[in-house]
């Protein structure tokens, strides 16, 4: 049911440049939601990479651990002498006007904190795997993040699109149908007045 209007010439120029407006805006609505999809689809694809990756790295590191504490027996004196993490930071970049965090671990070279005499290659290579799950499980938070932000923006996007697309674009086409019809109509009386006008004049002339 069209909404209740005046039907005037101005109303009707009004209701279709909203249309007009309308109908862009859904548009670019829609290409957002379908950049941000991508962008999405492809941030799930990287982080599913990089969980296996991470999930492989732990394999290995504890296969190299395990082997270093049957050859070497189980030193806790070695947990020391690896010093605290203090290099995550988190940078962000812009897509489509949603802010999408990059994590970044800024950690020097690797370098043993620990003496060789009493150690031995195994735990080299799982101390190496360690710290490469650690760099991946930064960059993994970055993604994930990034994913349910971009998740929220393109809920958000869809109900606007919505929004449009359902409600404000039908009723503005009701109203100009309506407006139209209406100022057809009275166009249409205003003819026949005219008609009936013109006809009497022409009798009484005669």
């Amino acid at each position: 049911m069209a909404e209740q209007i005046f039907p005037t010439k101005g109303n009707l120029i009004a209701c279709k440049k909203n249309l007009s407006l309308a109908k862009l805006g859904f548009d670019l609505l829609d290409r957002k939601r379908n950049v941000l999809m991508r962008e999405m689809m492809k941030l799930i694809d990287e982080a599913a990479d990089m969980q296996k990756e991470i999930g492989d790295t732990f394999i290995r590191s504890y296969t190299a651990l395990q082997s270093a504490n049957i050859t070497l027996g189980i030193d806790r004196s070695l947990e020391n002498a690896v010093p605290e993490e203090k290099g995550f930071s988190v940078t962000s970049h812009s897509i489509m006007g949603v802010d999408l965090p990059t994590g970044h671990l800024d950690s020097p070279p690797i370098f043993p904190y620990y003496g060789f005499s009493d150690t031995n290659s195994q735990l080299d290579y799982a101390y190496m795997c360690f710290d490469r799950v650690k760099h991946l499980c930064a960059k993994l938070a970055g993604i994930e993040n990034s994913v349910y932000r971009l998740a929220t923006a393109i809920k958000k996007t869809q109900r606007r699109a919505n929004m449009l697309e359902n409600v404000v674009i039908p009723k503005l086409e009701n109203n100009i149908r309506f407006i139209s019809s209406t100022l057809e109509e009275h166009e249409r009386e205003e003819f026949t007045r005219m008609k009936v006008i013109k006809s009497q004049k022409n009798r009484k002339n005669a």
